[in-house]
């Protein structure tokens, strides 16, 4: 058994990826670049997003071409997903429209880079409601190789948008006054 299983599929809840959009949109209006994690459950190669994060405070850094998170506060994270029974499955975070959908270079080396690992990138600052997932660059952190964007018919295998399933956001870190 490995810490980090391999998964094929993945399957998000469309409430959840449009909670993470708006999510990312608050930041975006103010020209910086948003974040939310998501947490779930990895089984038989699938791994399905319950809960989402969003982080808050002086433990995450968000600018207009950068993102940072400060290992306190991932610490944090990790204790919720203890408590929750659940693991950190992905994330997607948003650039602007002159970044592309593509990883940038400081997400490529200081992102979080673990096997199976889902890291969504959305447009725009995630400003247009209307995005897909078919909008967004998708990328999987594979075992020896690192990040690979996944093509268009691999997201239509790979990523599963389920209807109908509500999740939760959960505010990590401290709320601005």
């Amino acid at each position: 058994m490995t810490f980090f299983p391999r998964v094929e599929r993945w399957h998000i809840p469309e409430t959840a990826f449009e909670e993470s959009l708006r999510e990312m949109a608050y930041d975006g209006s103010r020209g910086n670049e948003g974040i939310v994690l998501w947490l779930g459950r990895r089984h038989d190669r699938e791994a399905t997003v319950s809960h989402l994060v969003a982080l808050r405070g002086a433990g995450v850094v968000k600018r207009p071409d950068l993102l940072i998170i400060e290992p306190w506060l991932l610490s944090e994270v990790t204790d919720v997903t203890i408590e929750l029974g659940v693991a950190l499955v992905g994330q997607i975070h948003s650039h602007g429209d002159w970044h592309g959908v593509d990883l940038s270079i400081t997400d490529r080396t200081c992102g979080i880079a673990v096997p199976y690992y889902l890291s969504v990138v959305a447009p725009s600052y995630a400003m247009e409601p209307r995005t897909r997932m078919d909008d967004c660059g998708v990328h999987v952190y594979e075992p020896g190789t690192g990040y690979r964007r996944l093509s268009a018919i691999e997201i239509g295998q790979r990523l599963h948008v389920m209807t109908g399933l509500q999740v939760p956001l959960i505010i990590v870190g401290e709320e601005s006054a």
